[in-house]
């Protein structure tokens, strides 16, 4: 009897919603049935909302069905869904499902499809045809074609690639590193640890081709420690990796070393800039340091090193394997390639979405998202984590890429997107950003560590109609540094105004992006949503 394939998700979206249980109650009625069935734990393929998403192998291809709770399965059995039978919860052959069909999937064609720590399963979905390419170019070819693609960062700054690493290849040292920041810490994004836990080999294979372009011969894989899966899974590819030769100190067999390691991160969001996780790696407090010198010169440990997000390193194989002319050809102006974009918050549809740049929002809200989840409209959108801005309706028609949102005062960044109804208070949502700045900085600088804590008083003056010039407990001398004789002769709009001018002081005078970009959701949800500040939009801006 030839055994039934079922493909039940490891990842962690899948197992919160109970992926193991399910996995579980299909291998069971098999045996009480006595049929013979394989169960395979494949990535997740991003439809969250379908979480736990049962695939089954059939002639026809693979078909879904979703969301599967392990009290379903009887009645899928019963029904033939060993063989894509009938079922309310089937929704045909996947590739086929809209949400799917709809993308353009370069960096996550494998996801979903493979045995993440199956080295047979990678290779036979094109895995490792990246690097055995570079393995045999000039370290200067290698640059050269990550720098033709186009490839920017994905982890938010958008910097060309090819030329950090022409940067580091020029540099002369004794070591050099390729660090992989997955301190994936921001709200509503995902796609690192899809990465790491649905597709390691990517990833890693990415890092080695970095290694052999810039001369590195280790490589760090700095992960959230609230990520636990990813760590196991990671430390598992790697080490798979290493036996069948993809690691090592012969890489492919062409001579050259690159080795790999998983390092825990330290739990803090600001070790997600790159210096302070460089500091953390090191076994220090995770502070940010001052540039220059840039890390590309003295980076880890005072060496030449290449920082990287997961998503940029990971996109580098489908680069090097289909050319650079192949890659570039997607996307739009100076932001070339795809995107994954991940949908969370009030969405109705909730997941990973790879679209090249270009699209608009308005597409991703309701041609992939459906909406909310709550039936009520769409109030705001955040784009680019928890310091992006908040995009009112007159931008979701903008094409989603970095120049076109940079026009307007906001940020691609990460690609997380995170959908508010029109029951939402972005007073109150302009006041978690300054209240998590305070909580979340290194306090190295006084724009940022000041500021934010500052800011949340001004915000609470603002929507408390305090007009006092200090709060209860400071003193003259504080109030006076707060803008108290200013709160006093102007009343609220005094205090408008004062926020305003906190928020400039921290978009050019702090350290790094924790402090400079935090004004962001604070300044977009005043300009956009002045009333639930307590304060009449303008008649001429209304109109």
């Amino acid at each position: 009897m030839t055994a039934v394939t079922f493909y039940v998700p490891c990842d962690s979206a899948a197992l919160a919603v109970g992926a193991d249980e399910v996995a579980a109650a299909i291998a069971a009625e098999a045996r009480q049935r006595g049929l013979a069935v394989s169960i395979v734990r494949n990535g997740s393929r991003g439809l969250f909302w379908l979480e736990p998403l049962v695939e089954v192998a059939t002639p026809a291809g693979r078909v879904a069905y979703g969301p599967v709770a392990p009290e379903d399965v009887p009645a899928l059995f019963d029904a033939g869904w060993q063989d894509g039978g009938a079922h309310a919860l089937r929704h045909g052959v996947t590739e086929q499902i809209p949400f799917l069909a709809l993308q353009e999937r370069l960096t996550f064609r494998r996801m979903g499809v493979t045995d993440p720590l199956s080295l047979a399963d990678y290779e036979a979905h094109d895995g490792w045809a990246g690097l055995r390419r570079a393995s045999g170019m000039t370290p200067e070819a290698i640059v050269n074609e990550v720098t033709h693609s186009g490839l920017r960062g994905r982890g938010g700054a958008a910097f060309p690639a090819g030329i950090k690493w022409k940067t580091v290849a020029g540099a002369t040292a004794a070591q050099k590193y390729v660090v992989c920041n997955a301190d994936e810490g921001d709200s509503g994004t995902f796609s690192d640890r899809m990465t790491m836990e649905g597709d390691p080999y990517m990833l890693i294979e990415g890092m080695a081709i970095a290694g052999l372009a810039v001369g590195a011969t280790m490589g760090y894989v700095y992960i959230r420690s609230e990520y636990p899966h990813a760590v196991a899974t990671m430390r598992e590819a790697i080490r798979r990796a290493t036996a069948a030769g993809f690691l090592g100190d012969n890489v492919c067999g062409h001579g050259r070393a690159f080795r790999l390691e998983v390092r825990k991160a330290a739990g803090a969001y600001v070790c997600g800039e790159e210096t302070a996780m460089l500091e953390s790696i090191e076994g220090k407090r995770g502070v940010v340091r001052a540039k220059p010198p840039l890390p590309a010169l003295e980076g880890l440990f005072g060496q030449p090193t290449v920082i990287n997000n997961v998503i940029t390193l990971a996109t580098v194989p489908v680069v090097l394997a289909r050319g650079a002319d192949f890659y570039r050809h997607f996307g739009v102006g100076r932001s070339h390639g795809t995107l994954p974009f991940q949908l969370a918050g009030n969405v109705k549809q909730g997941g990973l979405v790879e679209k090249a740049f270009g699209l608009t929002l308005r597409e991703l809200l309701y041609g992939f998202g459906a909406g909310t989840r709550s039936g009520r409209p769409v109030k705001a959108v955040q784009v680019g984590g928890p310091l992006g801005a908040y995009v009112p309706e007159s931008k979701w028609d903008e094409p989603l890429d970095y120049e076109a949102y940079a026009a307007f005062g906001a940020v691609v960044g990460h690609g997380g997107i995170v959908v508010h109804d029109d029951t939402a208070d972005m007073a109150a949502l302009a006041r978690y950003a300054m209240e998590f700045c305070a909580l979340e900085s290194c306090g190295k600088c006084t724009p940022c560590r000041i500021g934010s804590t500052r800011g949340v008083e001004v915000i609470d003056r603002i929507t408390q109609g305090q007009n006092k010039a200090a709060a209860p407990g400071r003193s003259q001398a504080a109030a006076s540094s707060l803008g108290g004789e200013a709160s006093a002769a102007g009343g609220k709009m005094a205090q408008v105004h004062l926020l305003r001018d906190l928020c400039d002081t921290m978009l050019g005078g702090s350290l790094c992006a924790m402090g400079g970009m935090t004004p962001y959701p604070v300044l977009s949800a005043l300009d956009h949503y002045p009333e639930d500040f307590g304060i009449a939009p303008p008649s001429e801006k209304a109109a």
